[in-house]
């Protein structure tokens, strides 16, 4: 579904990935593993069109995404929630998740429907509707990003540190979602710095240091694997 080869993104002379190769099959949910500064948020940019790669090739499908639009790319199914949810504070619930509709704007029944879908997987965000999404607690406005992210109708959805700043019990119903949203046929690419709770809900993961993919696997050899559980899992 998603194939990277050999990607480098540089920022002026400094250089944020390099020789970056992976794939991401059909209805997998793969996690990408690595530190602050590691990469992961530059990787995501340049699949999503917000960055250009200065090297190598990005294709998704049957489509080199290379130098499309980022509008142009969320209309084809790849989909990303930004790391800090982003979210316009001042505007109600249902107004930050209808702009997640906005490439899909003169398909009123379908917004409907896939409203209704996201409402489903986050019931307390229908009695929140109306309200300011900037009143919500962290974890309901992480709730509104990925419904927001939902509304464009992705067929392959990247998450960026989805976790990161909520409470243990949120965290875990957060992961619970994540894992359901892959369950029902959306393709999820995860970054995350919270290596145990994601692996558990992981088919494979990637290792990201300074840039570079130094490591690969399915869920059971990571989760056993020495060096990732002292770096990454703290055992």
């Amino acid at each position: 579904m998603l194939q990277l080869e050999k990607v480098d993104v540089c920022y002026g002379s400094f250089k944020a990935l390099t020789d970056i190769s992976m794939t991401v099959d059909t209805g997998e949910l793969v996690v990408l593993l690595g530190a602050n500064g590691a990469g992961k948020t530059s990787l995501f940019n340049a699949i999503s069109g917000l960055i250009k790669p200065t090297a190598g090739e990005i294709r998704f499908e049957d489509k080199t995404l290379n130098g499309m639009k980022a509008s142009a790319i969320v209309s084809s199914g790849v989909v990303q929630c930004a790391e800090g949810r982003k979210l316009f504070p001042q505007m109600t619930v249902l107004q930050n998740l209808m702009m997640g509709a906005f490439v899909h704007r003169g398909d009123r029944q379908g917004n409907k429907k896939r409203l209704n879908e996201v409402l489903e997987l986050f019931p307390i965000l229908e009695d929140k509707a109306q309200q300011p999404a900037g009143s919500l607690s962290g974890g309901q406005q992480q709730m509104v990003a990925i419904g927001r992210a939902m509304m464009s109708r992705p067929r392959l959805l990247m998450l960026d540190e989805p976790s990161l700043g909520l409470a243990p019990l949120v965290v875990k119903q957060m992961f619970e979602t994540i894992k359901q949203i892959n369950s029902l046929g959306t393709t999820v690419l995860l970054a995350e710095q919270n290596a145990f709770a994601a692996l558990k809900i992981a088919h494979r993961a990637y290792v990201m240091e300074n840039g570079h993919l130094v490591m690969e696997g399915d869920r059971e050899a990571m989760l056993g694997n020495e060096q990732v559980r002292k770096a990454y899992i703290g055992a």
